[in-house]
Parts: structure tokens; sequence; C-alpha cells
């Protein structure tokens, strides 16, 4: 059976809180605190949880409007950047999910929010109960700060803000980590990651659990789990990092690496394609449980590259990746 790629086209949820993104006002949030509606795990029903507001929901609910106008939340984005694809999940909200949403987005500095000037990123649009609602948005603007509305009132369990973060040009010519979630690195395709997203290998600091990692089911046919990133573009890559923090008993039995300098603009499906005849940056690199390894690139010491296919046989799971190189 021909397996099935899963791809994210180098979209990050620009809206979770490890990217540094919070809440900084509320109209109301009389019913759930509306810091849930940025929280990375999926939202749950707990069955007859009550607190002193009343019926406990895993989201942002505000009380029944009273007065004129509607309820809306504003985010300050941790890392600014362009927001293509919306998800607004109104999962176990059923009564007292909004009639309808809308979106704004500003750029700007400063943090009186009272001063800032929306521009619209997405008009005025009906939300049903229990429900997953997609929308794309065409702006291609820099945003960094997010206008939520709600109308008139109601429950939103999560709002997800798929696009890519900013590029910073204080990068320039400096040796970071060129696989950095918090710069710009992001995943566009992968072959699995039925127990952890493959997104977390690109985050910050050391990982918190398993589930903070990539990891793949076990696989019970011939081949070997992979994924590709989109990494800032670099040159004279020097040390590579491959953490198994956590995975004990569930850890690859070695990885190997590929890498290739390409258009960002070539589709997402010939980047796959294509992957398979990329130069190799690391070959055949064992791998141990629960530990950090350092390999040191020999391979494309004078190649420069902006996509990595990681490939782990034969399944299993890595916490963190990261490459170090010049950024250019």
């Amino acid at each position: 059976m021909k397996e099935k790629i899963i791809f994210t086209h180098g979209l990050i949820d620009l809206a979770q809180p490890r990217l540094g993104t919070k809440v900084v006002f509320k109209t109301d949030d009389f019913f759930a605190s509306a810091n849930r509606i940025i929280s990375p795990l999926d939202p749950v029903f707990k069955v007859g949880v009550f607190d002193k507001h009343g019926k406990w929901m895993d989201g942002w609910e505000s009380r029944r409007k009273r007065t004129a106008g509607h309820d809306y939340i504003i985010l300050k984005l941790g890392k600014p950047g362009s927001i293509n694809k919306v998800d607004v999940d109104t999962s176990h909200f059923n009564g007292n999910q909004p009639a309808m949403i809308s979106i704004e987005g500003a750029n700007s500095n400063s943090s009186k929010i009272n001063q800032f000037k929306w521009q619209p990123l997405l008009s005025k649009k009906k939300t049903k109960a229990n429900n997953h609602h997609y929308f794309t948005v065409k702006s291609k603007n820099v945003f960094s700060h997010i206008k939520f509305n709600i109308f008139p009132d109601g429950g939103v369990a999560r709002l997800r803000l798929y696009g890519s973060i900013a590029k910073s040009n204080k990068l320039k010519n400096k040796i970071i980590n060129i696989a950095s979630l918090l710069d710009g690195a992001a995943v566009i395709a992968c072959n699995n990651e039925h127990f952890g997203k493959a997104e977390n290998i690109l985050a910050p600091g050391k990982a918190k659990n398993m589930g903070d990692g990539w990891e793949t089911r076990r696989r019970r046919e011939k081949g070997f789990d992979w994924l590709i990133l989109n990494s800032l573009d670099g040159k004279e890559i020097d040390k590579i990092e491959i953490s198994t923090h956590h995975f004990k008993g569930n850890f690859p039995s070695h990885c190997s690496l590929q890498a290739a300098y390409l258009p960002k603009s070539k589709n997402s499906k010939k980047i796959v394609n294509s992957s398979t005849k990329w130069k190799y940056l690391l070959k055949d690199a064992k791998l141990s449980a629960n530990k950090v390894h350092m390999f040191k690139n020999d391979l494309m010491k004078k190649d420069k590259i902006n996509f990595i296919k990681i490939n782990i046989f034969p399944d299993g799971g890595i916490s963190r990746f990261r490459v170090y190189g010049k950024n250019v």
C-alpha cells in the first residue's frame, strides 16, 4: 500500500505560545479564559465539571452579551509573520458558539493597542457548533497583532493562524541554528507523525517529554520514515545536533541527512520527489537512547542549503534537531 505523505507546506501556527504569542486584551472571558484559545493541545470536554461561573469549557467563552457591540480578543504574535490559512475550532461548543467571526491584523511596535490601524484579514463568516472552520487569507502583509472578533458573544475552543515567520536581517552572515522554529524554519512534509508532530524537533529548548518530539508509528513494512524541512539559507555547515531525549526504547537505529538549495517557490510535491537525489549531509549516523548526539559535517562543507531531509531507520522518535552554519 502506498504511504500517504503529510504536507504542511512550510506553514506553522503563529498563534502557538512557544513562539511567544499571548493574549494581550479581551473584552470578556467570564466563562472560560481567553488564554485557552491558543493552547497547543487539542480541546477536551470534561463531563460534569463546573467552576464558580458555570460549566468548565476548554477554550475562550464570554458571557451572554446584554449591551451593544461584540466581543473580541487581541493576540500579540511572538514572531511577526504573514498568515495564509486559519482554523477557527468550536469543538465542544454546542449552543454557545458565536453566530459569526472575523479577523483583523496590525503591524506595530507600540503597546498602545487603541492606536493600532487594523486591516481586514477575514470578513464576517458564519460559524457552526462543534466544528473546524478553515479559511484562506489572501493578504501577504506581515502582522505583529491579531484581533479576533466574535459576534455577538460565545465560545471558541482554539484559534490556529497558519503562516510564515518574517525573516530577520539581523541574522545575516552570523553562525546560527538554521533549523530553528523561532527564526522561520518549518517542516514542509513528512511520511508519518503518529505519536508526535514533526515540527516539534525544530522547537527551542529541551523536549518536555516524548510527546514534545517527533515520533512515528512502529513500521511493519520495508522502508524508513522521513521529514523535509525548509531551513534558513545556510552555508559553511559545521555542527549537527540530534537529540533523542526521552526516547529510551523507541529511538531510531540510525539516521541520515540529505540537503539541497532550491527555489522557495518550488511546489512541495516536487521537492519531496526530488529529495531522493539530494546530496548527503550526514550518512549512517548511529543513534542511542535519551542522548544528545553531536556530528561534524564533512560532506557538504562548501555547499549552500535551504532544504534538509531527515531519514530515520526504520522508525521511532527524535526530540530536537539543530544545524549550525552561516545564515546568508
